[in-house]
Formats: structure tokens, sequence, C-alpha cells
């Protein structure tokens, strides 16, 4: 007890000793931007210990939301809006009185606020940031709340007043370039299968590394395939380059710059391999309420009017507007769609509302935004001799609500092509409709020339439940060829190998008659069999591609319906390639369950048919119940397969994981019945992806075991953690080892004071949080959470500002015996604040040297302080026993008392 009430009454002391050095401490309190708001309890002392007759000025205390003076580090809010991190001035009109945000120029500039008709006083004060000028002095009905806690300053803002930034936008100057640094992401699978007497193992390396030398960034991706010998065929070693390019952004462009080999988007024409320069779009540049497709709202208001959006029955979107014609042009995007329910309410209550069509095709973009590309280098194809030269463009716009409009040239070595094409948004669905001419010249053979017209669809329908997510029908021409096929198609004429495909291969995949296809990879089969699994065995020259993605849902108990698939024919070749998947979804209880039927071509070519059912149950109500799936299932010939599998997760954060499967298969070993076991087990840390399995079934066994994680090395040394995205950040938090970061699961702060967080979004707020629970008292956290907007590919390193030393508990009393006041201030030498005094005198401090002298202080405002002081020396050993129990000091303060009245430092 006596402990706790010292702990409730030391949170503003050594919140003012943080704001004086300009690094404040975190606090439950709330403080608001004005003294009159401050006031919001009052101490009755008579609860305290003696009637609390040995108190001093408890005044401070009874503000509950009391903000010291200082400067703070605060993340920055406009009308529940982020907008950044940075450091704000507090000040206070009297050292009682709680401090209030001082704004200046560039404060204003990062908010985008630029008022107009500001007195001359007033836009010196924000030049050259004398005095503190509030923010209602600038700007009528605008006000400021600061939430110590979370070091989060808000800002409300009239409407009228606010520009035209689109929610979610972050001026570049503030993208964060990141530290020059090196990175490694490294991800490592083994496996081995026997069977018969016969074993492979194979293994895969994958590596993505990468150097930061300021805006440049430099990527190189490669992987590595071994397989162990099998039969006659010998053992194979495959060292692959993947992509190695140079990359910086073009913010004046909206736009990335690649040097080396790389990949072309695929938004146009198909995506291909490219050695060479290209510039082309990057959408994430743009404010997150901008990205994709998201239609302009226009309407007309008579008054001050509050306009609401609804989609599907779902507000997404309010504001207030002033009177006359507005425009709403940042909603987010949401998926494909559903139209758009807008209504306006008027001053007198009046509501008027209209709707507006909202579905999305890919083709599709909001008014006024483009993308472009261009591309100039050689063509990079996996099995090609001939490395053509590739010049491409593409442009997209679009140009209101109703069209985007899209067009697109290529030009490569006997290769010619031109698309142009436009997409809709109407009330009936999206439509995109494209047509692209092509002309082929194969070396020895007659030049080829044919058209290709695309067709593609979306709608959601919200009062049947259905979402057609794609519906894309494309239909060629007999001599038209797209650039991959092109390239293929004249590598193989010089070459003397057949151009264009007649069949699908199979591959006779026995061991001594025996079939494995159930054992090993099609490309182990095909090792097996002596033939290159990534041959061609000509280029196919495809008529009519069908494609369809299409959800329905059956009511609240109904389940859903879900439908996807294509149909692909040729015209070199007979036949047609049809996949599908199709299912149905629901629950009973805790139970969920799924029927499903699909077919599938196998990289040999087989058609493959399977009807499945499955259901899954969790055994339990804890946190880490198990879950029960089991699933029946039967191919095209007949056999039948049934498994259950037992799995969960375990430990903090869920970071083990385990599955126990068993499998009973009347098709493996010839069709005679197998019954299969197997174990898996994974571990996701703060530094590494572990996952091991073995199995075992008639007549055969495997194993497998992979790795996966990151490494970056940076200014402050070599930081170990999971796999990376594009965009990473260090958090570095001194000697708060063991701290866990909020922004993966397992994510914790090394022995070194660093953490690798392996995803951030690039050109955003990230909001990165560390939890100090577990924390020892002798480290303090100054706040808990920051954000960061890094540009893509960069590495930022993010601080934790942390307060170390030595945590005390001392029982500290005066000559005669007399206990020292309840709430009076422990200062050290340096005159900082590092502690207070609870009931019955006892202090708890946290010392930054082995020894030194403290000195308490109290008194009324108006009265003559009091000072004492006394010499102090950190005890050898840990601060706590066994038990956590920390040792209690032992000090006689003696007095030093000043005949100036009390007072405390504003910072």
């Amino acid at each position: 007890m006596l402990i706790g009430l010292a702990l409730a009454g030391g949170m503003a002391p050594h919140a003012r000793a943080a704001a004086a050095s300009g690094a404040p401490a975190g606090s439950g309190a709330n403080a608001a931007a004005t003294d009159a708001d401050a006031v919001d309890t009052n101490f009755d002392r008579s609860m305290l210990s003696g009637a609390g007759q040995n108190t001093t000025d408890l005044s401070r205390f009874e503000r509950g939301d009391f903000v010291p003076a200082g400067n703070y580090s605060v993340d920055i809010y406009l009308n529940e809006r982020p907008v950044g991190r940075n450091d704000v001035r507090f000040s206070a009109p009297s050292p009682d009185a709680s401090a209030s945000p001082c704004f200046t120029r560039a404060l204003l500039d990062q908010l985008g606020l630029h008022p107009a008709g500001l007195s001359k006083s007033t836009q010196a004060a924000l030049a050259g940031g004398q005095g503190c000028v509030d923010i209602a002095d600038i700007i009528p009905g605008a006000s400021a709340n600061f939430d110590m806690g979370d070091l989060r300053l808000d800002i409300s803002v009239p409407q009228a007043f606010l520009g035209q930034a689109a929610r979610g936008y972050v001026d570049p100057k503030f993208w964060d370039t990141g530290v020059t640094a090196g990175l490694l992401n490294y991800n490592f699978n083994g496996y081995r299968t026997s069977s018969q007497g016969v074993s492979q193992t194979s293994a895969f390396l994958g590596l993505d590394a990468g150097l930061n030398l300021g805006r440049w960034h430099f990527r190189h991706q490669s992987s590595l395939n071994w397989q162990s010998a099998i039969g006659v065929t010998p053992a194979r070693r495959r060292w692959q380059t993947i992509a190695s390019y140079a990359q910086r952004d073009v913010p004046e462009l909206h736009a990335q710059l690649t040097i080396g080999d790389s990949w072309t988007s695929g938004e146009i024409f198909d995506s291909v391999g490219i050695r060479g320069v290209q510039l082309a779009t990057d959408d994430r540049m743009l404010p997150q309420s901008l990205r994709g497709y998201a239609p302009t709202v226009r309407g007309v208001a008579d008054s001050n009017a509050k306009v609401t959006v609804r989609q599907n029955g779902m507000v997404i979107y309010q504001t207030t507007v002033a009177p006359g014609p507005f425009a709403i042009n940042d909603l987010y995007a949401t998926g494909y769609g559903g139209d758009l329910e807008v209504s306006v309410t008027e001053a007198n209550g009046r509501v008027h509302t209209f709707s507006v069509p909202y579905a999305s095709v890919p083709q599709l973009l909001r008014p006024g935004v483009s993308r472009f590309s261009a591309v100039a280098g050689q063509v990079r194809q996996q099995g090609i001799l001939d490395t053509p030269t590739l010049i491409q463009g593409t442009i997209q716009h679009g140009f209101s609500n109703l069209l985007t409009g899209y067009a697109g040239v290529i030009g490569s070595n006997g290769y010619a092509s031109a698309l142009l094409g436009t997409a809709l948004n109407t009330r009936y669905g999206a439509f995109a409709m494209d047509l692209a001419a092509a002309h082929t010249r194969l070396p020895g053979m007659d030049s080829m020339t044919g058209q290709s017209l695309r067709l593609s669809y979306s709608k959601t329908l919200a009062e049947t439940g259905t979402t057609l997510t794609v519906a894309a029908y494309r239909r060629s021409t007999g001599g038209y060829l797209s650039l991959r096929d092109a390239v293929s198609a004249r590598d193989y004429a010089r070459r003397g190998l057949p151009v264009f495909a007649t069949s699908v291969s199979g591959y006779p995949l026995a061991i001594n008659g025996v079939p494995v296809t159930g054992l090993l990879t099609p490309s182990q089969q095909a090792a097996l069999a002596g033939v290159d699994f990534t041959a061609q065995n000509g280029v196919d020259r495809q008529r009519d591609n069908f494609s369809l993605a299409l959800t329905q849902s059956l009511g609240q108990r109904g389940g859903s319906l879900y439908l996807s698939g294509s149909v692909r024919s040729y015209w070199n070749r007979g036949g047609t390639d049809t996949q599908f998947q199709l299912g149905y979804n629901n629950a009973w209880g805790r139970v969920t369950y799924n029927l499903s039927a699909s077919r599938e071509r196998d990289l040999f070519g087989r058609n493959d048919n399977r009807f499945m059912a499955s259901f899954t149950v969790p055994l339990g109500n804890t946190e880490h119940a198990p879950v029960l799936t089991s699933s029946a299932a039967r191919d095209t010939a007949g056999g039948m397969q049934e498994q259950a599998t037992l799995s969960g997760n375990a430990g903090d954060d869920n970071r083990f994981n385990y599955g126990v499967t068993a499998t009973h298969d009347d098709t493996v070993s010839g069709g005679s019945p197998g019954t299969t076991a197997s174990f898996s087990g994974g571990y996701r840390g703060s530094h590494v992806l572990l996952n091991a399995g073995y199995g075992r079934g008639s007549g055969y066994s495997q194993a497998s075991f992979s790795a996966a994680g990151g490494i970056v090395a940076h200014p402050g040394g070599v930081t170990f953690g999971q796999s990376m995205g594009d965009t990473v950040a260090i958090v570095q938090a001194t000697d708060a080892a063991g701290a866990s970061v909020g922004n993966a699961t397992g994510l914790k702060v090394d022995r070194h004071g660093y953490a690798l967080v392996p995803y951030l979004t690039p050109y955003l707020l990230n909001t990165i949080t560390i939890d100090p629970n577990g924390l020892p008292l002798d480290v303090q956290l100054a706040s808990t959470s920051t954000q960061v907007a890094p540009r893509a590919g960069a590495v930022v390193m993010v601080k934790f500002s942390t307060q170390s030393g030595r945590f005390m508990l001392i029982q500290a009393q005066r000559p005669g015996g007399e206990a020292l006041p309840f709430g009076a201030e422990v200062q050290d030498d340096q005159g900082q604040v590092v502690g207070v005094v609870g009931q019955a005198g006892r202090i708890m401090a946290r010392v930054t040297r082995k020894s030194g002298r403290l000195s308490v202080a109290w008194g009324d405002p108006d009265a003559p302080s009091q000072r004492c002081s006394f010499d102090y020396r950190v005890p050898a050993g840990p601060s706590r026993d066994r038990n956590g129990v920390y040792a209690t000091e032992q000090a006689t303060c003696v007095d030093t008392s000043t005949n100036e009245p009390s007072g405390r430092a504003n910072g």
C-alpha cells in the first residue's frame, strides 16, 4: 500500500523532470490545452496517514491531466488524421498551470494550415518561435488536446480552414530516406523422401540481398536448387539469378527508376523480365485514400451540411461541408465496389439523398489520376538463347467517374504490338475492353499478324449478396502472339525446334514398376524420367480464354457459395483446358464445414477431378485449445483419401505451432490401401522462423526442415530478425532488452537494444509500438509509440529514448526522527527530479551514478521553501532479491533550507 501510494504521487514529478530535460516520461494522465480544463479533482488529506498533517503542497496532483512545461516529441493528429511526429514546445503561464502547445510556422506547414489575415505580431511570433502562440489565436474555433500517456497531440480545426490534402497524405519532405544498411533475407528448405529402397534429398536456398546508399537501393535475388542422385540420374545443382537491379524513387513523377535485371508491370501487357532501364508509376506514393479506384462524389449543399456516404448499408465516410457545390475525392477503395448511397443533412434537418455507381475492374483509375511506364532494354526469358531488345510504353488516365482510358506499345526484334482500351464504371457494373494487335516475324517462316480482344466485368449486388469479382474473356485470332510467346517462337525457329506445340507430354513415372507420383514433386519426377522439367514443347497459340470468380451469400445462416475457374482453347491443338473450384461454406454451432469440387491440371498436362468434404472444430475454449480438422476426398481414378489433423499454438504470442496428421489413402503403392502418420512443429521467434516435419507410411518416409529470417547491418551493428519485406525499421531502445515490439508476433528487443521490424508500408505513416511490460524499474521508456513514413526500400532507424539508472528504495527521516513531508520532490546533483517522497518518508528514486547526493524540497508556493539533503551509495549486487523485493536503504536528511519561496521548474 505504501509503495502504491508513493507511485501514484510520483507520476507528476517524474513527468516534470522529463519535461525539463526535453524527454518526457510516460504518464497515464491526459493534459488539456487550458489550465481551466486541467482542474478536475481535490485531495482529501485526512485520508492520508496521520490525517495528512505531514504533507507538502499537493495542488499539482489535483490536476489529473497536468502537463509540465517542456519540449515533447509527440504524434500529431489533425481532425483524427495522423500527420506525423515532431518536437513541440509546451509553455505554461505560471509554475502551477498546465502547459499548452506552442504553434510555429513550421508546425502549421506540417499540418497544411495556411490561415490568412494574421496580425503582424502573430506572424512574427510564429516565424521567430518566441513566446507561445495558441492555435485558437490563429484559427477561430480550433483547439488542441494533449494525451501525455500516449504522447499524442490532437488538433481540431473547422473544415472551412482545412486545405485539400487527401486523407492519409504525408508531405514528401517528411518521407524518411533511412540509413546506409546491408540487408539479407534467407529461406532454406530441405526435403528427403525414401520409398522402396530409393531415396532422394532435395534442398532449396533463396537469398534476397540488398545495400542501401542514400536513396539508391541495390537488390539481388537468387536461388540455389540441389537434388541428390536417383536411379541413373546424377545429382543436380542449379544456381539461378532472379533479379539484380538498382532502384530509387522519383517523387516528382510519383515513380520508381529501376536499372538492371527486373520485371515489367503487368497492368496493360503481360509482365516480362527485362535487363535495362524502366521508369514506372508507383501508386504507393499516393495517399492511401487515393489508391485504387473509387468514384468522386459530387453534390450541392444548401447550408452548412453533414454528408454521409454509405456502402452496402455501412457508413464509410462522413464530413461537413460549406454551402454550395462540394466534391469528395478521397474515398478509400473498397474491393470491387457496391453502389454508394449519399445523404446530405442540412442545418434545418432536411435530408436529401442520391446514389453514385461504384464497381471496379483493375483498369479503372480515379478521375485525374494517371499511370505510366517506359521500358528500354533486353528481354530476359528462361530457356531462350536469343535476347531481343525491347522498348515498351504504357499510359492510363482517369477522365471521370465513368471513363478511364489506357494504351500501350511494344517494339522488339521481329515483333511489334499496340493496345488501346477503355474502362467504364456504370450502375450495371464495371466494364473494361481493350483491343491489341501484334505482328511477328518468324525466321524461316511466314510472318504472323493477329488481334486479341479482351473483355472484363465486375459487379457487387448487395441486395442478393452476390459478388462477381472478375469475369474476363479474351478472344485471339490465329496470328496473334503475346511478346513472351513471340520471343520463344522466334528462338525456337532459329534453333530448328518445333515452334508451336501439338500435344502435352507425360513421363513414365515409376521405379521398378511402382508408381511414385504420390511421393515426388513434378520436378523430381521429371529428373527421374531423365528429361528437363523446364523444357518447352513449342508455343501454345491461345484462342479463347474465359475466367470467372464469383461468391454468393445465402443469408445469415445459409452459408456461402464460391466459384472460380477458367476455360482455355488453342489454335494449334484440340480440346480445352478446364480448371475450376466450386465450394460451399457454412457453420453449425462451433463446427465449420466445407464441401468442394475442383479440377486441376498438373504440370504434365493431366486432369484431376477432386471432390472433398471437410470440417473444423475447436477442442476447448482456452486460448491455446487445439483444433481438429477432418476431411475426405475422392479423385478421378476413384481413389479415396481420409485425413484428420490436430493442430494448435502454444507459448507467448503463439510463437510455437504443432500439427499431427493421420491419412488413409488407397492410391498409395499402386492402389493398395496405405496409412500415413506425420508430425510437424514450428517456432516463430524474434530472429528466425523454424519448421520441421516427419512422416511415415506404407513403405516410405519423408522428413523436412526449413528456416527463414532476415539480417540487417546498420550503423548500430548487426540485427537478426524475421523474414523482411521491401521496407523495414530498426528499433533502438537502449537497455530495454526483452521489451516486446507490437508490429510482429514474437518480436522483442535484443540484448544489444535493437529489434528488426520486418514490414512497413512505404510513404505512409506507420505506427511502431513497444511494450514496457517486463522491464525492470531500472529502465524507463520516455514513450511507447512513434510514427515514421519511410521511402520504399528504406531501412529507417526508430529510436525510443530510455532513462536508465539504478532503482533505489530509501527510508529517509530528518535528524530529529521526523518523517519527510509526503509529496516532496527529490532531486539529484544536477537538479533533475528523480523521485518523490511517499508516506512515512519512504522515497522511490532512480539514480544514474553509483554514489552522490540527493536533495528533498518542499513548501507551499507562497511560503519560504525548506530543503534537506543526504548522501547515497548504490549497494552492490542486484536491486531485488530472489522474491523480487527491493532492499531499503536508510538515510538522514540534513536541513539545507533557504529563505526563498519554493518554486517548480517550468522546463
